[in-house]
């Protein structure tokens, strides 16, 4: 006979009013950064989209509100925030434009094994100039052959007296060609399939940027092939030990997917929203289409999965700031749930606005081209699936 589980909460703690709470002065910043959001990134979204070029004037416009900074604690300058704050923002930005927030996403992700792992004189190297947004980073880990099994890659490094000399190449790298340095997952023993953490700086010689990739969405970030040719680095360069690299990538993805989950949240409410107002103003049979109950109940829909997705983003952030036992798994849920509501809402509001939704002069069929990609990186969601259950064993 089957007996009940003692544990319904999947990682949750015990009573619903300690799953997250966010403070005021939070609530305040969240306010800020959706009134830039709307007034300031919106107007540019199709543009930069249109242009597929790096927003340069958005990521200054990021940089002189402390927006950078709140991936980091405040003795490097950052905001000290936390994550779920961290998350909030994403959120924001994306509602308006999916291309902007992934600069926030990116400096969040190529410091965090710094952060995590790195020492005391890395962070202080290079926390503070990425907190000011005057540097941005890249991590360097996906491969042609190596994209969900790290242990396969083909990037080396190898130990040459007081340096470590790399050699390969990355692909599908955010910030390629924009960063100022990127961590590098390099493989120091094939045979064992042990990795290391690399920090290369990008005017290093031998560092060169292949390919820039053309793609459906996100278009105003550069995605690229990072070229490592006989790049020599310093001792110093090193992250933690250079066999354990396999644990610091695993140790900044099981956080930083929060960010995908996040820009996927805000991806559908900004769907969502726009689908919304759109239907109370289209007229069909004398009166707006919201009032045919056919796009009233798709509408509640899309907000209600959307409203879903957020708490569970939330609830997970929290536990990131909390580091809480079982947060693989529960930021995979995040990341699963919320870029798949993602797809659907998008896909949804298209449908609402019929023929409009079809053409560019509208953002939604952006937002739908954008989501997509919220579904395959930072770990495809096949990859989520696959950490959820084994959490469940």
């Amino acid at each position: 006979m089957l007996r009940a589980s003692a544990d319904y909460s999947v990682g949750m703690t015990d009573t619903a009013s300690d799953a997250y709470s966010i403070p005021q002065e939070s609530i305040d910043l969240r306010d800020m950064i959706r009134q830039i959001s709307e007034e300031q990134i919106a107007p540019r979204a199709h543009d930069i989209d249109a242009s597929a070029e790096y927003p340069w004037d958005i990521r200054k416009l990021l940089a002189e509100n402390d927006i950078l900074g709140l991936p980091f604690d405040t003795e490097y300058g950052g905001t000290g925030t936390g994550a779920l704050m961290l998350n909030i923002a994403i959120e924001q930005i994306a509602m308006s434009c999916a291309s902007s927030s992934l600069i926030l996403m990116v400096q969040d992700l190529g410091t965090l094994p710094i952060r995590l792992f790195g020492s005391d004189e890395q962070k202080a190297r290079f926390l503070p100039s990425c907190a000011s947004g005057e540097k941005s980073p890249a991590f360097a880990l996906s491969e042609p052959e190596a994209g969900s099994d790290p242990g396969a890659m083909r990037t080396t490094a190898k130990l040459d007296g007081d340096e470590w000399v790399i050699n390969g190449s990355k692909n599908w790298i955010t910030n390629a060609g924009v960063a100022d340095f990127y961590v590098v997952m390099a493989s120091t023993d094939r045979e064992n399939r042990r990795i290391g953490a690399f920090i290369v700086e990008a005017d290093r010689e031998g560092v060169s940027i292949g390919k820039l990739e053309k793609k459906m969405g996100i278009k105003g970030s550069p995605t690229g092939s990072p070229v490592f040719d006989e790049v020599r680095i310093p001792k110093e360069n090193v992250i933690g030990d250079p066999e354990k690299g396999l644990s610091v990538a695993l140790g900044v993805l099981e956080r930083t997917r929060l960010g995908a989950a996040a820009q996927a949240v805000g991806i559908a409410q900004g769907a969502t929203n726009y689908a919304n107002e759109y239907a109370k103003e289209r007229i069909t049979f004398g009166k707006p289409i919201h009032e045919h109950q056919g796009i009233a109940f798709k509408l509640a829909e899309m907000e209600a999965r959307t409203a879903a997705a957020r708490e569970l983003t939330y609830r997970a952030a929290a536990a990131s700031d909390r580091d809480e036992p079982g947060l693989a798994k529960l930021t995979s849920m995040a990341k699963l749930i919320a870029s798949d509501t993602a797809m659907w809402v998008t896909t949804e509001a298209v449908q609402v606005l019929g023929g409009y939704g079809y053409v560019s002069e509208y953002p939604v069929e952006r937002m739908m081209r954008d989501a997509k990609i919220t579904q395959i990186y930072e770990g495809t969601n096949e990859i989520q699936r696959i950490v959820i259950s084994r959490a469940m064993r």
